[in-house]
């Protein structure tokens, strides 16, 4: 009985989740228009919403740990579900994501993602994709901010492990920022597919910087090491036991 009524509410509570993409999109539609800063606060207010609704439809809190960057670094993130990207471009003020470029063509999503200077890359076409941004970012062309990219590509549904793919490190080591990497246990909580949501506390931490300078390979080294490491006790910790072993 408690299964079926919480299996209700996460239905009531998606429905809203993604009626109120549109509503919030055309409220600020008219600054996003004139403004970038109009983009990034209907993506904030939506986050904020999400997050917010979440405590009480479905009794699902939003909790951000460590320190979120505030200027110019690159985000090498966790990926479990839509709600870590919520809570990681809400915690920072000025987010980036690279993206799938099928997003692009998203109702609302992917006019907002466009707006605040999302990168879209192809599957399998990242190298590219990268370089381009690379280029734009030391011509002076891309918007200063936290540039988020998931260092495994997709979501990863907890227990599971996906290799760390190598953009991420061309990335580190071509802009010579320094690196936050993100750790997070949403995926305990809000699966990477289906309609239930699960009650309890989803974490979502930044951990500590990794300085410019590393070569490429003991920097994803040190990244995945870091990352797995924090996901996995964030997991625990909401009482999960991942089940992967990593290579």
């Amino acid at each position: 009985m408690a299964y079926a009524l919480q299996w209700i509410r996460s239905l009531v509570f998606n429905i809203s989740m993604y009626l109120a993409m549109p509503v919030i999109g055309l409220l600020y539609a008219p600054w996003a228009i004139v403004s970038r800063e109009g983009g990034y606060g209907a993506v904030h207010a939506y986050c904020a919403w999400v997050q917010w609704s979440a405590r009480w439809m479905i009794g699902l809190r939003c909790e951000v740990r460590g320190t979120p960057p505030t200027t110019g670094v690159l985000v090498a993130a966790k990926h479990q579900s839509f709600l870590d990207i919520l809570m990681i471009f809400g915690a920072m003020p000025r987010g980036r994501f690279i993206m799938k470029k099928e997003l692009m063509w998203a109702p609302v999503l992917g006019a907002y993602a466009w707006r605040i200077g999302c990168v879209f890359v192809d599957r399998g076409k990242r190298g590219p994709a990268i370089t381009r941004m690379i280029r734009d970012v030391k011509a002076g062309n891309a918007e200063p901010g936290q540039l988020t990219i998931y260092s495994q590509g997709t979501r990863v549904a907890p227990g599971a492990y996906l290799p760390y793919k190598m953009g991420t490190g061309v990335l580190y080591e071509q802009l010579g920022q320094p690196c936050v990497p993100v750790a997070c246990n949403v995926g305990v909580f809000w699966p990477k597919r289906g309609i239930y949501r699960k009650p309890g506390t989803a974490v979502v931490e930044f951990l500590p910087v990794i300085a410019p300078g590393l070569t490429k390979g003991g920097f994803m080294m040190q990244l995945e090491q870091q990352v797995e490491a924090r996901s996995n006790a964030l997991m625990a910790e909401a009482g999960f036991a991942p089940l992967a072993t990593n290579p």
